[in-house]
């Protein structure tokens, strides 16, 4: 004797939204949805916010207070926009700017130590070609910076952010963004030139 109850036909899951915007949208009905948000970009907002801190414990706070944020500010979100990145990385770099002092003291830090000197010519030569030999002229370099150069210029460098997701992100206009930014490079090339 078989016992067994029918199947209920259940609907199947949707599809994943295509876009982040969907996926925000979704949310405004479901909030369970915006944990899809969370999981395609919180380890990126996550390496951004540990590069600029260096400190992974501040990184963690500040990727779970950029997700918080942003979801209690989803329902203004401009569903037009279909990568959350630029809004995310704004909403990060303004969580950053709290330990913006902290930040300063570790560059100028950074460039108070003397890269390390080797032994043979060969091993001088090849140190003269790497990063590493430029690490304290360039941490002294953006410890000069003010916070908004220092901001543009590593959302564009360390985010991979394009001009206008940059402007975005940062809410200025494209203008500024090429401006600052070319002024911001100025800035960076000629402390490294002096500390050539």
């Amino acid at each position: 004797m078989n016992l067994s109850l029918p199947h209920r036909a259940t609907a199947p899951a949707p599809p994943p939204p295509t876009d982040d915007a969907a996926l925000i949208e979704e949310s405004l009905a479901d909030p369970d949805r915006f944990a899809g948000l969370f999981d395609r970009h919180a380890d990126e907002i996550h390496r951004y916010a540990a590069r600029r801190l260096d400190d992974v414990t501040t990184a963690d706070d500040v990727t779970a207070e950029t997700f918080l944020v942003a979801f209690r500010k989803r329902t203004r979100y401009d569903l037009a926009r279909h990568d959350a990145r630029p809004w995310l990385y704004g909403i990060a770099s303004n969580l950053i700017s709290g330990h913006r002092r902290a930040e300063t003291r570790r560059l100028k830090a950074l460039a108070r130590q003397a890269p390390e000197r080797a032994a043979g010519f060969e091993e001088r030569s090849a140190e003269r070609v790497t990063a590493d030999a430029l690490r304290p002229a360039l941490a002294a370099a953006l410890a000069r910076l003010s916070s908004a150069e220092r901001d543009l210029l590593l959302l564009v460098a360390w985010a991979e952010l394009t001009y206008e997701e940059a402007a975005e992100a940062l809410g200025i206009p494209i203008g500024t963004v090429r401006s600052r930014l070319s002024r911001t490079r100025t800035k960076i090339r000629r402390s490294l030139e002096s500390h050539a």
